[in-house]
């Protein structure tokens, strides 16, 4: 069986700021990216190797994140009219009959990470698939197993692609995000730390922590090396606290402990026709999908 995870919170966004036509209730409440969400899980659920599925939600835009540091991303700035549909969008989630996790005190990233992690290890899983173009989530990517899927551009990146596309190994990412840093986050980065010398400098140490302070001490050449050791010790604090809040939480208490569990088994019909009806999304009834009899 492959598992999908999907970043609810990504797929609502999406579908808020695309090029579509806006979609307004009976009431006046718009609905756009509560439909364009249940048009994309329809279609994933359509697609023939999609057996189990799970959705994570950040339920609020805030984490235990934001009691590290205070920079961190919140909701400020969202609009109203988005932020009011996240209720929607777990409602006709569920109602679609899949596995849905609201995260509050976690993120939807630290969600996906850890069912990720947990479900990987069962010989009947054949392939995760992290249904997401965020580049946290490269942290837990592994071999062919693990993998990110950007569903919009229809790419997957395995291990050898979170390689390529930062110049580190996926272990290495946290640190990596915190040196460069990661705007949609929140995170700032440390002063003169680019993504390439953030790469070269991570291939050889593989952590923060393991970088010489002394550039003198430095086993590989890099230009302006005593201005980024010295820039490095000087917010080493900061550099490990970025560090934490991107690496992602394993221990997110998910109650499914089994992939079988993920299995979707059918929209709930009179559950799904009555939530649609008063926002007049029935067309969304006629592109359902049946579930796999195995």
């Amino acid at each position: 069986m492959k598992i999908h995870l999907v970043d609810g919170t990504y797929e609502l966004f999406r579908a808020h700021y695309s090029p579509r036509p806006g979609r307004t209730a009976p009431d006046g409440r718009d609905v756009k990216a509560t439909h364009g969400l249940a048009q994309s899980l329809i279609a994933l659920l359509n697609q023939p190797d999609v057996t189990h599925v799970g959705v994570a939600f950040d339920s609020v835009i805030r984490s235990f994140r934001n009691d590290l540091f205070d920079g961190y991303k919140t909701g400020d700035g969202v609009e109203p009219d988005l932020l009011a549909q996240f209720p929607l969008a777990e409602q006709i989630t569920a109602a679609l009959g899949l596995t849905v996790w609201p995260m509050v005190e976690f993120e939807a990233d630290d969600a996906i990470a850890a069912a990720a992690v947990r479900f990987a290890r069962f010989d009947a899983v054949e392939q995760v698939l992290m249904c997401s173009p965020d580049k946290d989530l490269a942290q837990v990517v592994s071999g062919q197993r693990v993998v990110a899927l950007d569903r919009r551009k229809g790419e997957v990146m395995d291990e050898a692609g979170v390689i390529a596309k930062f110049g580190v190994p996926p272990a290495a990412i946290p640190d990596y995000l915190a040196l460069v840093g990661d705007s949609a986050d929140g995170i700032p980065g440390i002063p003169r730390w680019g993504a390439r010398t953030t790469a070269t400098v991570l291939s050889e140490y593989g952590a923060i922590d393991h970088i010489p302070p002394d550039a003198g001490d430095w086993a590989l050449k890099v230009r302006g090396a005593p201005a980024l050791a010295t820039g490095l010790a000087e917010r080493m604090y900061d550099a490990l606290l970025y560090r934490r809040l991107a690496r992602l939480r394993l221990d997110v208490p998910l109650p499914e402990t089994d992939p079988e569990q993920l299995r979707w088994k059918g929209v709930r019909l009179p559950e799904l026709e009555e939530f649609c009806q008063p926002l007049g999304l029935e067309s969304l009834l006629g592109r359902l999908p049946e579930p796999d009899s195995g």
